[in-house]
Protein backbone atom coordinates (compact mmCIF):
# COMPACT_ATOMS: atom_id res chain seq x y z
CA UNK A 1 0.00 0.00 0.00
CA UNK A 2 1.37 3.53 -1.81
CA UNK A 3 2.32 5.69 1.74
CA UNK A 4 3.91 9.08 1.99
CA UNK A 5 7.05 9.46 4.18
CA UNK A 6 5.81 11.42 7.30
CA UNK A 7 9.23 12.17 8.22
CA UNK A 8 9.93 13.66 4.23
CA UNK A 9 6.92 15.58 4.90
CA UNK A 10 7.88 16.75 8.45
CA UNK A 11 11.45 18.22 6.95
CA UNK A 12 9.95 19.33 4.42
CA UNK A 13 7.83 21.60 6.49
CA UNK A 14 11.33 22.58 8.54
CA UNK A 15 12.94 24.12 5.50
CA UNK A 16 9.64 26.30 4.42
CA UNK A 17 9.79 27.44 8.15
CA UNK A 18 13.66 28.15 7.71
CA UNK A 19 13.21 29.84 4.76
CA UNK A 20 9.88 32.16 5.93
CA UNK A 21 12.00 33.09 9.03
CA UNK A 22 15.30 33.90 6.70
CA UNK A 23 13.23 36.14 4.13
CA UNK A 24 10.64 38.12 7.40
CA UNK A 25 14.35 39.05 8.75
CA UNK A 26 15.75 39.90 5.38
CA UNK A 27 12.70 41.74 4.49
CA UNK A 28 12.90 43.63 7.83
CA UNK A 29 16.40 44.48 8.05
CA UNK A 30 15.99 45.67 4.60
CA UNK A 31 12.95 47.70 5.32
CA UNK A 32 14.24 49.00 8.53
CA UNK A 33 17.67 50.38 6.90
CA UNK A 34 15.72 51.97 4.07
CA UNK A 35 13.38 53.59 6.43
CA UNK A 36 16.14 54.72 8.40
CA UNK A 37 17.67 56.88 6.18
CA UNK A 38 14.20 57.83 4.68
CA UNK A 39 13.57 59.03 8.61
CA UNK A 40 15.48 62.43 8.49
CA UNK A 41 14.13 63.55 4.92
CA UNK A 42 10.69 62.76 5.70
CA UNK A 43 10.52 64.49 9.33
CA UNK A 44 13.52 66.22 10.08
CA UNK A 45 14.60 67.89 6.62
CA UNK A 46 11.34 67.56 4.57
CA UNK A 47 11.45 68.74 1.36
CA UNK A 48 8.20 69.10 -0.80
CA UNK A 49 5.42 67.87 0.65
CA UNK A 50 6.03 66.58 4.24
CA UNK A 51 2.41 65.17 4.49
CA UNK A 52 3.02 63.16 1.00
CA UNK A 53 6.21 61.80 2.08
CA UNK A 54 5.09 61.32 5.39
CA UNK A 55 1.97 59.07 3.80
CA UNK A 56 4.73 57.40 1.53
CA UNK A 57 6.40 56.53 4.59
CA UNK A 58 4.02 55.16 6.63
CA UNK A 59 2.59 52.94 3.57
CA UNK A 60 6.03 51.69 3.13
CA UNK A 61 5.89 50.75 7.14
CA UNK A 62 2.54 48.96 6.05
CA UNK A 63 3.47 47.23 3.09
CA UNK A 64 6.52 45.55 4.65
CA UNK A 65 4.29 44.20 7.76
CA UNK A 66 2.04 43.68 5.48
CA UNK A 67 4.36 41.33 3.24
CA UNK A 68 6.20 39.77 6.71
CA UNK A 69 2.39 38.95 7.91
CA UNK A 70 1.59 37.04 4.40
CA UNK A 71 5.46 35.10 4.47
CA UNK A 72 3.75 33.48 8.13
CA UNK A 73 0.39 32.96 6.76
CA UNK A 74 1.78 31.18 4.06
CA UNK A 75 3.80 28.83 6.12
CA UNK A 76 0.23 28.25 8.36
CA UNK A 77 -1.79 27.57 5.27
CA UNK A 78 1.42 25.08 4.46
CA UNK A 79 1.67 23.40 8.18
CA UNK A 80 -2.93 23.04 7.77
CA UNK A 81 -2.50 21.16 4.36
CA UNK A 82 -0.15 18.67 5.20
CA UNK A 83 -2.51 17.61 8.55
CA UNK A 84 -4.95 17.47 6.01
CA UNK A 85 -3.22 15.38 3.77
CA UNK A 86 -1.92 13.08 6.56
CA UNK A 87 -5.45 13.12 7.98
CA UNK A 88 -6.84 12.22 4.23
CA UNK A 89 -3.94 9.52 4.21
CA UNK A 90 -4.81 7.67 7.12
CA UNK A 91 -8.27 7.73 6.34
CA UNK A 92 -7.60 6.11 3.18
CA UNK A 93 -5.70 3.71 4.91
CA UNK A 94 -8.59 3.11 6.95
CA UNK A 95 -10.69 2.23 4.22
CA UNK A 96 -8.22 0.04 2.79
CA UNK A 97 -7.65 -2.02 5.45
CA UNK A 98 -11.65 -2.39 6.20
CA UNK A 99 -12.00 -3.61 2.76
CA UNK A 100 -9.08 -6.15 2.74
CA UNK A 101 -10.48 -7.36 6.01
CA UNK A 102 -14.29 -7.17 4.52
CA UNK A 103 -12.98 -9.42 1.46
CA UNK A 104 -10.99 -11.88 3.83
CA UNK A 105 -13.93 -12.10 6.27
CA UNK A 106 -16.48 -12.70 2.84
CA UNK A 107 -14.84 -15.72 1.54
CA UNK A 108 -15.57 -19.18 2.06
CA UNK A 109 -14.11 -20.38 5.34
CA UNK A 110 -13.38 -24.36 6.77
CA UNK A 111 -16.83 -24.94 7.30
CA UNK A 112 -17.73 -24.85 3.55
CA UNK A 113 -13.82 -25.98 2.33
CA UNK A 114 -14.64 -29.29 4.20
CA UNK A 115 -18.42 -29.45 2.59
CA UNK A 116 -16.70 -29.06 -0.52
CA UNK A 117 -13.58 -31.36 0.06
CA UNK A 118 -15.85 -34.04 0.74
CA UNK A 119 -18.36 -33.96 -2.01
CA UNK A 120 -15.82 -33.57 -4.96
CA UNK A 121 -13.75 -36.35 -3.77
CA UNK A 122 -17.14 -38.55 -3.31
CA UNK A 123 -17.65 -37.24 -6.91
CA UNK A 124 -14.24 -38.00 -8.00
CA UNK A 125 -14.27 -41.59 -6.28
CA UNK A 126 -17.69 -42.40 -8.05
CA UNK A 127 -16.67 -41.54 -11.12
CA UNK A 128 -13.16 -42.03 -11.17
CA UNK A 129 -12.01 -38.55 -11.98
CA UNK A 130 -8.97 -36.59 -10.34
CA UNK A 131 -9.10 -33.87 -8.26
CA UNK A 132 -6.40 -31.53 -6.86
CA UNK A 133 -5.63 -29.18 -4.11
CA UNK A 134 -3.45 -26.57 -4.06
CA UNK A 135 -2.53 -25.30 -0.53
CA UNK A 136 -1.39 -21.53 -0.27
CA UNK A 137 0.91 -20.70 2.73
CA UNK A 138 1.45 -16.49 3.28
CA UNK A 139 4.69 -15.24 4.36
CA UNK A 140 4.78 -12.14 5.68
CA UNK A 141 7.72 -9.70 5.72
CA UNK A 142 9.39 -9.06 9.50
CA UNK A 143 9.01 -5.05 8.58
CA UNK A 144 5.22 -5.78 7.25
CA UNK A 145 2.66 -4.03 9.40
CA UNK A 146 -0.87 -5.69 10.40
CA UNK A 147 -2.36 -3.30 7.70
CA UNK A 148 -0.06 -4.05 5.06
CA UNK A 149 -0.17 -7.76 6.15
CA UNK A 150 -4.30 -7.95 5.70
CA UNK A 151 -4.25 -6.00 2.44
CA UNK A 152 -1.65 -8.39 1.23
CA UNK A 153 -3.56 -11.59 1.72
CA UNK A 154 -6.67 -9.76 0.15
CA UNK A 155 -4.98 -8.33 -2.81
CA UNK A 156 -3.94 -12.16 -3.17
CA UNK A 157 -7.19 -13.80 -2.51
CA UNK A 158 -8.05 -10.95 -5.76
CA UNK A 159 -5.21 -11.98 -7.83
CA UNK A 160 -5.91 -16.03 -7.44
CA UNK A 161 -9.09 -15.66 -8.29
CA UNK A 162 -8.69 -14.14 -11.35
CA UNK A 163 -6.43 -17.17 -12.44
CA UNK A 164 -9.33 -19.72 -11.42
CA UNK A 165 -11.55 -21.70 -13.74
CA UNK A 166 -15.44 -21.45 -12.98
CA UNK A 167 -15.45 -24.72 -11.32
CA UNK A 168 -12.30 -23.93 -9.05
CA UNK A 169 -12.82 -22.77 -5.47
CA UNK A 170 -10.68 -20.65 -3.07
CA UNK A 171 -11.76 -20.93 0.80
CA UNK A 172 -9.81 -18.32 3.19
CA UNK A 173 -9.03 -21.58 5.95
CA UNK A 174 -6.97 -19.35 8.40
CA UNK A 175 -5.37 -15.77 8.57
CA UNK A 176 -2.79 -16.65 6.33
CA UNK A 177 -3.27 -19.61 4.46
CA UNK A 178 -5.47 -20.40 1.90
CA UNK A 179 -7.20 -23.67 -0.22
CA UNK A 180 -7.89 -24.04 -3.47
CA UNK A 181 -9.99 -27.00 -4.71
CA UNK A 182 -9.41 -28.35 -8.55
CA UNK A 183 -12.42 -30.61 -9.31
CA UNK A 184 -11.76 -33.64 -12.53
CA UNK A 185 -7.27 -31.96 -12.58
CA UNK A 186 -4.88 -34.07 -12.67
CA UNK A 187 -1.10 -33.75 -10.94
CA UNK A 188 0.57 -31.97 -13.78
CA UNK A 189 -2.03 -29.59 -14.51
CA UNK A 190 -2.96 -28.98 -10.92
CA UNK A 191 1.51 -27.78 -10.96
CA UNK A 192 0.61 -25.54 -14.14
CA UNK A 193 -2.05 -23.79 -12.07
CA UNK A 194 0.25 -23.32 -8.83
CA UNK A 195 2.66 -22.06 -11.21
CA UNK A 196 0.27 -19.86 -12.56
CA UNK A 197 -0.76 -18.47 -9.32
CA UNK A 198 2.62 -17.99 -8.42
CA UNK A 199 3.31 -16.18 -11.25
CA UNK A 200 0.28 -14.12 -10.39
CA UNK A 201 1.20 -13.58 -6.91
CA UNK A 202 4.65 -11.97 -7.61
CA UNK A 203 2.83 -8.49 -7.80
CA UNK A 204 1.53 -8.57 -4.35
CA UNK A 205 5.15 -9.66 -2.98
CA UNK A 206 6.56 -7.13 -4.71
CA UNK A 207 4.28 -4.02 -3.42
CA UNK A 208 4.36 -5.97 0.02
CA UNK A 209 7.01 -7.75 0.13
CA UNK A 210 5.11 -11.42 1.39
CA UNK A 211 6.23 -14.38 -0.44
CA UNK A 212 4.01 -17.29 -1.08
CA UNK A 213 4.43 -21.41 -0.62
CA UNK A 214 2.36 -23.60 -2.23
CA UNK A 215 1.79 -26.82 -2.53
CA UNK A 216 -0.44 -29.43 -4.68
CA UNK A 217 -1.66 -32.76 -3.97
CA UNK A 218 -3.56 -34.73 -5.86
CA UNK A 219 -6.35 -38.11 -6.02
CA UNK A 220 -5.16 -40.47 -6.82
CA UNK A 221 -1.95 -39.96 -6.93
CA UNK A 222 -0.61 -38.77 -3.61
CA UNK A 223 -3.60 -40.11 -1.45
CA UNK A 224 -5.78 -42.53 -1.89
CA UNK A 225 -9.16 -41.56 0.62
CA UNK A 226 -10.70 -38.06 2.32
CA UNK A 227 -8.87 -38.66 5.13
CA UNK A 228 -5.54 -38.31 3.99
CA UNK A 229 -6.65 -35.07 2.05
CA UNK A 230 -7.97 -33.71 5.63
CA UNK A 231 -5.48 -34.56 7.31
CA UNK A 232 -2.84 -32.98 4.97
CA UNK A 233 -4.69 -30.06 5.56
CA UNK A 234 -5.26 -29.91 9.13
CA UNK A 235 -1.52 -30.21 9.59
CA UNK A 236 -0.78 -27.23 7.82
CA UNK A 237 -3.04 -24.88 9.97
CA UNK A 238 -2.06 -22.66 12.62
CA UNK A 239 -2.55 -25.43 15.23
CA UNK A 240 -0.48 -27.46 13.54
CA UNK A 241 2.74 -25.81 11.88
CA UNK A 242 4.16 -28.75 10.06
CA UNK A 243 4.95 -28.76 6.86
CA UNK A 244 6.37 -32.28 6.43
CA UNK A 245 3.98 -34.09 4.87
CA UNK A 246 4.07 -36.69 2.43
CA UNK A 247 2.83 -36.56 -1.19
CA UNK A 248 3.65 -32.88 -1.17
CA UNK A 249 4.72 -31.30 -4.27
CA UNK A 250 6.10 -27.84 -3.69
CA UNK A 251 6.39 -24.97 -5.81
CA UNK A 252 8.96 -22.57 -5.03
CA UNK A 253 8.28 -18.87 -3.84
CA UNK A 254 11.71 -18.24 -5.59
CA UNK A 255 12.53 -16.10 -2.38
Amino acid sequence: MPTIDRQELDRLERRSLQLTVLSAVFVLVLAAGLAAFMYAHVFVHPEGNKWTMRVAFFGFCGLTLLFVGYLFDRQRTFHKLKMHLLAELERNIELQVQASADLLHSMPDQNHFWDRLTMEFRRALTMEKNLSLVLVKAKPSAKATLNDQKAALSDAAKAMSKRLRPTDSIYHLSEDFFGIVLPETDSLNAKRIAVRLQEELQGVRAKYGTGFDLVTHNYPDHVKSSHELEDIVKSMLPENQGWDVAAETPVESGD
